[in-house]
């Protein structure tokens, strides 16, 4: 089984300015020569960790993180100005353009999934090839599985009577609108428990087995305000998308190679997502991992991963891949 690769320090870190107020944190680390990759982080809100870079061989890749609008080190913190799914595309684009880069790889898993299918079928030809893992069309079916009763809510009872009790629902309004009025309200006790219990239920639904390093970042008090934010502000707006836009522009990129990985026992994006994809995606390999839930950080996730960043690279440079 493949692990990750070793720790890496950037050789280079940037301070963009996109659309006001945004900051964007962009940062550069392997072979400067490589074949550039982009890390796409999930939430939307997550933000970027150290730990991302290593799944990537660096003396192949150029790998380039970046933390999206309003999270991790990007400012302001949990801004929701101009923060939309249109905006984060142009925002990729702007770090192609200002890093020189023709053509790269896109990498990105649960919502980075979604937005890197987006960017890509807007920028096909500055596409070369995409790793996507943990899928997520950003369906309103997808948002109930896991956000109301009768989904993710019967597996985890537990975990989701302390979801469920954090916040009520007003009359007409759904889980997720009642954690956006709470989040954006006046009462801060009521805000940071909220923010708390969002990421608490998806940290606890993030793996098959408990993994404390995925908690730990999730339920890091800076990480989760932002992602409970932004997460609630793309979800009460259907991601800023048309329902099935994903899917039905799948034309755009069926030439583009792309390898899928999924975990059969994925509570946050189910299976069927990854499936439906790959019916629609001709030019992709779909990988489902039989002892992995939903995060990057799982060893038969994070195993597939490295082999698809190599195959990748192999791909790129001999012209095959290895599978």
């Amino acid at each position: 089984m493949l692990t990750l690769y070793p720790d890496i320090k950037p050789y280079s870190t940037h301070r963009l300015s996109v659309q006001a107020p945004h900051i964007l944190y962009v940062e550069e680390s392997g072979n400067p020569d490589g074949i550039p990759v982009l890390f796409v982080h999930g939430g939307p809100g997550a933000g970027c960790s150290p730990r991302a870079r290593c799944f990537f061989d660096p003396e192949r890749y150029r790998i380039i993180l970046f933390d999206q609008r309003g999270c991790g080190r990007s400012e302001p913190h949990a801004c929701l100005d101009d923060n939309s799914t249109s905006a984060l595309i142009s925002d990729m684009e702007h770090i192609r353009q200002y890093l020189n880069i023709d053509k790269w790889v896109l990498f990105g898993g649960s919502w980075g999934s979604t937005l890197s299918l987006a960017y890509a079928q807007v920028y096909a030809d500055r596409v070369q090839a995409l790793i996507l893992r943990g899928i997520f069309l950003c369906r309103p079916r997808e948002l109930t599985w896991f956000y109301a009763e009768g989904g993710a809510s019967r597996v985890f009872p537990d975990y989701w009577q302390d979801f469920n009790d954090c916040v009520t629902p007003r009359d007409g309004e759904n889980r997720i609108q009642a954690y956006h009025r709470v989040l954006h309200g006046e009462n801060e006790v009521a805000r940071m428990s909220a923010a708390k219990a969002w990421s608490l239920w998806e940290a606890r639904c993030s793996t098959l087995r408990p993994h404390h390093d995925v908690q730990d970042h999730l339920m890091d008090a800076h990480t989760a305000v932002a992602m409970s934010h932004i997460e609630t502000h793309y979800f009460v707006n259907d991601a800023f998308m048309e329902e099935n836009q994903l899917l039905n522009n799948m034309a755009a990129i069926e030439n583009i190679p792309g390898i899928i990985v999924h975990g059969r026992y994925d509570m946050i994006c189910p299976l069927e997502s990854a499936v439906e994809l790959h019916q629609h995606w001709p030019s992709s390999e779909l990988h489902i991992i039989r002892d992995a839930g939903h995060s990057a950080f799982e060893a038969s996730i994070a195993d597939a991963l490295v082999k698809a960043s190599d195959d990748i690279a192999d791909l790129l440079t001999d012209g095959e891949l290895s599978y």
